[in-house]
C-alpha cells in the first residue's frame, strides 16, 4: 500500500494495532539476552519500545514518517531510547549486522519479498536469530486483518525458500485470537518462526 494511505492511517488512529508488543514477539524478547536487534517496518513503535525497555540495542525504519514521529514520542514518554528513521523496503541494504532480526507482519509482494528476505539474512550476525509473524494464506477466510492478497500472505515451504541457510528452531503456523488494535482483532491464521544464522 502507497505511503500516504499509511500516514492517513497513522492520524486518524490514536493507535493502529496498539501499544503492546506483539505477543510472539515479547516471549522471544523475555527469554533472550539483550544484545542489538532490527525492526523493519516497525509502524508505531510498540515492539521496538518494548524491546528498548528490556535491554535490547533498537534499530527501527518504516516508510511512514508519521509512524516515527508517533514511535520516538512513545520511547520518549517511556524513557527509552530507540534509533528509528524513515525507509522504503525496496532500498533497505544490510550495511549492518544484529543479533537479532524481527519481521512481525510484513507483508510485501513476492518478488521483493524474497529480495528483501535476502538482505535481512545478511543483516544477522553468525549465530544471530530471527523472529517471524505473519498472516498465513488461510487468513484470507478471515476479517481479522492482512492483505487479501495470497502472494503476499505466508507459508512454510516459501519461508524456508527464502532462507535456505537458517537454521529454524520452531516454525509452524497455527490460529490465533488477535488483539492487537482495530485493524488486527478476532481469529487469525498466522505463521511463526524462530530461525538462528550458523
Amino acid at each position: 500500500m502507497k505511503q500516504e494511505f499509511w500516514n492517513t492511517r497513522y492520524i486518524e488512529n490514536a493507535s493502529v494495532y496498539g501499544q503492546e508488543p506483539n505477543h510472539y514477539f515479547k516471549q522471544y524478547i523475555d527469554k533472550h539476552k539483550p544484545g542489538s536487534i532490527l525492526l523493519p517496518a516497525e509502524g508505531e513503535g510498540r515492539n521496538a519500545i518494548y524491546a528498548a525497555s528490556k535491554g535490547w540495542l533498537v534499530d527501527a525504519f518504516d516508510f511512514s514518517e508519521v509512524a516515527r514521529e508517533k514511535a520516538l514520542l512513545q520511547a520518549t514518554a517511556k524513557n527509552v531510547t530507540i534509533n528509528y528513521w524513515v525507509q522504503e523496503i525496496e532500498t533497505y541494504k544490510a550495511e549492518k549486522k544484529y543479533d537479532a532480526v524481527a519481521l512481525i507482519y510484513v507483508h510485501l509482494p513476492q518478488a521483493l519479498r524474497s529480495l528483501f528476505h535476502e538482505q535481512i539474512f545478511k543483516s544477522l550476525n553468525s549465530g544471530g536469530y530471527l523472529i517471524l509473524e505473519a498472516f498465513a494464506k488461510e487468513q484470507v477466510e478471515f476479517d481479522s486483518g492482512g492483505p487479501k492478497d495470497k502472494q503476499m500472505l505466508y507459508d512454510a515451504p516459501s519461508i524456508c525458500s527464502d532462507f535456505p541457510f537458517l537454521h529454524l528452531l520452531s516454525c509452524g503456523q497455527k490460529e490465533i485470537e488477535l488483539n492487537e488494535g482495530k485493524f488486527h482483532k478476532g481469529k487469525a491464521a498466522v505463521l511463526q518462526l524462530v530461525g538462528q544464522k550458523l
